[in-house]
């Protein structure tokens, strides 16, 4: 009997060894909907979402980190502007997914940058901070 319980107790050790992951799956994704390419400076990088092109971080270490957005405008704009998540500071946690989405708008001359922010945390905690 007792070699049978040590069986079981061996049996499900054995799974929760094979279950548990060091494998980091945190992630950053970046869809560029605006008509000029974007720059997002993060952990000392530097990433480049081209117009109409999405790109992701993966393996991001949890941790609190800042990243500051710019952009290209086309050619015969007169005045920039943003309106969102242009700098800030993310904390990531286990298993965060973020989304920043960048679209744009051409209106007389004026190039505004619209930028959004989503993430798969619980949204009972603050998660981004910035301007």
């Amino acid at each position: 009997m007792k070699r049978i319980l040590f069986n079981i107790a061996l049996l499900l050790l054995s799974f929760l060894y094979i279950n548990c992951s060091n494998t980091v799956n945190n992630s950053i994704t970046f869809q560029n909907l605006s008509s000029g390419d974007v720059y997002i400076n993060f952990r000392g990088q530097m990433i480049t979402a081209k117009a109409g092109t999405v790109s992701s971080i993966k393996q991001i270490p949890n941790g609190t980190y800042s990243y500051a957005t710019t952009f290209s405008a086309p050619a015969g704009v007169s005045t920039i502007a943003t309106q969102g998540n242009v700098t800030g500071t993310l904390q990531i946690k286990v298993s965060t997914k973020i989304l920043f989405v960048y679209s744009s708008t051409n209106i007389n001359g004026t190039y505004t940058v619209n930028i959004t922010m989503s993430n798969s945390d619980n949204q009972g905690s603050t998660t981004i901070t910035g301007p």
